[in-house]
């Protein structure tokens, strides 16, 4: 389909954060993922080892953004790159929700840090 619609996304609540799934091979896509996130404020990310590159575009809000161990802000505009095998997580420390734009490719998959491996709904 080539209009997806806010009515035609998947949404998934997962780790304080909602994930609104637009591009999947469920709705013809086949080599990209995207989705938008709003991340509950005050929250603190799951750090988790991305097997695809990711890139989030910050919609709105400020986001404390971690890759390999390195700390990041991402405000409103911005636009976070975080490679394939990075450990990334993604933190809203301020007190509203913040929304972000996010493209990976098909596929991805992320590795807690107790080692469990995940194939999140919304790339595949």
């Amino acid at each position: 389909m080539p209009v997806i619609t806010p009515a035609d996304a998947t949404t998934h609540d997962l780790h304080n954060a909602r994930f609104s799934s637009y591009a999947t091979p469920t709705t013809g896509s086949t080599e990209l993922a995207a989705w938008q996130l709003e991340i509950t404020a005050g929250s603190v990310g799951v750090p988790h080892t991305i097997t695809r590159e990711e890139i989030l575009l910050v919609l709105d809000g400020e986001l404390r953004v971690w890759i390999d161990g390195a700390e990041h802000t991402a405000r409103t505009g911005d636009a976070v790159l975080a490679p394939t095998g990075a450990l990334f997580a993604v933190d809203n420390p301020a007190d509203r929700p913040a929304r972000a734009w996010v493209t990976t490719s098909v596929g991805l998959q992320a590795r807690l840090a107790d080692g469990t491996l995940i194939t999140p709904p919304w790339t595949v």
